[in-house]
């Protein structure tokens, strides 16, 4: 093992994951991402600068199993892209950790694990190979690889001596996350890493994921399955044009939105809903259901049965619609652009 990743390793790390609300005591020098004042700008000849990032302020806490959530082309990718050191930042300070990127460059690839949104897999090596070169090049000696429990845990067992050329799209996307483990990374970064995996393979990955977060692993997601991060992450971050709108706990995103859905069941059919329930943008989603938006802050279920029972309506039942963050997602998004594009669905079963 070389000197630095040992040194990681002997890092204490919390055996869970940092509770929520606790993330606004962090100490940056015991964080395990810190980032101030972050800023990218892509220089031009032709068009203009693009700024992709604007100013960002982040920090993980260690052990934390974070979700970093945004539109395509919102900045993501160029975050966790200058953190990998594949795109120099333009100014502001990154420390991966509590090594600095600019001074302690070994230390921070050292410290992360990065699975990068694109297959960049040798098709002429196995992923035997492929790990056990990976592993060669952080200096991890040979009596401490752990190429084949990786293929395990990324079930890749049967595959451990066929060119990845033969792979699935599903298979190489899990080698990529075997091939960022190898060299035991208290920091593991996931970008979009369900991409192409079909529903039983995901579960599979979030199960080892999980696993690894048990462990004191700390994890940086981000995905377009907005499930995923609802059901996987502690805390989320939203960016947008390139800025961090929103920072908080799963739970404290959830709440801020003012607006719920309730559906009535009514006792016969009805044609349409009554002119005096547009307030509520009510909808018929079948002739004895009948569903409406309000603001819990301004209005109480009783005010709406009160017009209800004005407009001659038996309700039979009611049931009310949670929140949940996709809500949050296009709300905030929505604020900068006008239209957000729509998020994937069906992350985890």
């Amino acid at each position: 093992m070389s000197a630095i990743a040992a040194e990681n390793r002997a890092t204490p790390r919390p055996e869970t994951a940092l509770g929520a609300g606790s993330a606004a005591a962090i100490d940056p020098a015991q964080a395990a991402v810190a980032i101030r004042g972050l800023n990218k700008i892509y220089r031009r000849k032709k068009g203009g600068d693009k700024q992709a990032l604007f100013d960002i302020d982040l920090t993980i806490g260690r052990g934390e199993l974070f979700g970093l959530l945004g539109p395509n082309g919102a900045g993501k990718s160029t975050m966790i892209n200058i953190m990998a050191q594949l795109v120099n930042k333009t100014s502001g300070e990154v420390r991966v950790w509590n090594h600095d990127l600019d001074r302690e460059p070994r230390q921070v690839a050292a410290s992360i694990g990065v699975v990068p949104q694109e297959l960049n897999i040798d098709p002429f090596f196995t992923p035997r190979e492929l790990l056990d070169l990976q592993a060669g090049l952080y200096g991890v000696p040979r009596a401490e690889r752990r190429t084949a429990e990786l293929l395990a845990a990324m079930r890749l067992t049967e595959q451990a001596d066929s060119y990845a050329r033969s792979l699935s799209g599903g298979m190489r996307r899990r080698l990529m996350v075997a091939k960022s483990m190898v060299h035991t990374p208290p920091v593991l970064v996931l970008d979009e890493p369900t991409a192409g995996v079909d529903v039983e393979l995901r579960q599979q990955l979030w199960a080892y994921v999980r696993e690894l977060n048990r462990a004191g692993t700390t994890v940086l997601l981000t995905t377009h399955y907005l499930e995923e991060a609802e059901e996987l992450c502690g805390r989320i971050a939203i960016i947008n044009h390139g800025k961090l709108i929103a920072c908080d706990t799963t739970s404290a995103l959830l709440a801020r939105l003012d607006s719920k859905e309730i559906v009535f069941i009514l006792g016969s059919d009805l044609a349409e809903p009554p002119a005096t329930l547009a307030r509520w943008d009510a909808t018929l989603l079948a002739p004895r259901r009948l569903r409406l938006r309000y603001r819990p802050s301004s209005t109480r279920v009783s005010e709406i049965l009160a017009y209800l029972q004005a407009a001659r309506l038996e309700v039979v039942d009611i049931s009310t619609l949670e929140t949940d963050l996709e809500d949050i997602f296009l709300q905030l998004t929505r604020r900068d652009d006008g239209e957000a594009a729509a998020p994937q669905r069906g992350g985890i079963p």
